[in-house]
């Protein structure tokens, strides 16, 4: 009973931005749990290739492809996956992108595409989704924060902003669709070794910073995301709401 309760056979997952990194490593937990995977992205090449190596690892993996931060291609996008490939039973909002810069120097511009990519995609895509879950009185929403929803660091502060956002929207969506039945979640990753981190991956002094700062002593892999994913996606969560399960090798626990 207790495995079962863990196990995702029969339900559909949609990731989005999931051609590589954290959002690819999470299809293929789910996946691997039993779900249906569709992976979303803009590029439908880089999908494509993402779904076939899910598929040779014997995995159900299909893709749809549209642009997050566009509401009417959102609704769009995820009406065709219900009607063409199938309800969608969990999603996971991974999408987001990175800028770096002083505040004072940050671009406005540069500021309203972090935002777009960051928060509005998670309200976009959300409330698709979950327009098709209510009425359905059952669905699983996992948003994926940052350690950043409750730190900052230098140069970041835009991200920072828009990943306490999502803590917040995280709760917003429990208070109003918890009533229907739906469960809404996020995860905050502490520092993994993905696309998104390259360049601090690459600097030996923010390495060894790092790995100093961070109780376990390394990054993460992006596969140590798998079972949180899992677990609030799955019945063993049913009543789990409103919740951030950070995964950060102990960072936020020490000063």
């Amino acid at each position: 009973m207790s495995l079962s309760l863990f196990d995702l056979s029969g339900r559909r997952a949609l990731i989005t931005g999931s051609s590589q990194g954290i959002g690819l490593a999470l299809a293929e937990g789910l996946g691997r749990a039993g779900a249906s995977i569709v992976l979303n992205g803009r590029d439908a090449q880089r999908l494509e290739a993402a779904a076939d190596g899910l598929r040779q690892a014997g995995l159900d993996a299909q893709t749809a492809v549209f642009d997050v931060t566009d509401a009417a291609d959102v609704r769009a996008g995820v009406d065709r996956v219900e009607n063409e490939i199938g309800p969608i039973d969990i999603l996971i909002n991974n999408a987001g992108i990175q800028r770096r810069a002083p505040l004072e120097n940050f671009e406005v511009d540069t500021w309203r595409e972090i935002v777009s990519a960051n928060l509005d995609s998670v309200f976009f895509v959300g409330q698709a989704v979950a327009r098709h879950m209510i009425p359905r009185k059952r669905g699983k929403i996992i948003n994926i924060a940052s350690l950043q929803s409750e730190a900052a660091r230098y140069s970041i502060a835009p991200y920072t902003a828009t990943k306490g956002a999502v803590k917040n929207l995280t709760k917003g969506m429990c208070t109003d669709w918890a009533r229907h039945g739906l469960q809404i979640n996020a995860i905050g990753p502490g520092y993994f070794a993905t696309p998104l981190n390259k360049a601090l991956v690459e600097d030996p002094v923010f390495d060894a910073w790092l790995r100093s700062r961070t109780p376990a002593g390394r990054w993460g892999n992006v596969q140590e995301l798998q079972g949180a994913a899992i677990f609030l996606a799955s019945s063993a969560s049913d009543f789990v709401n409103g919740q951030t399960l950070y995964v950060d090798g102990g960072v936020l626990a020490t000063l």
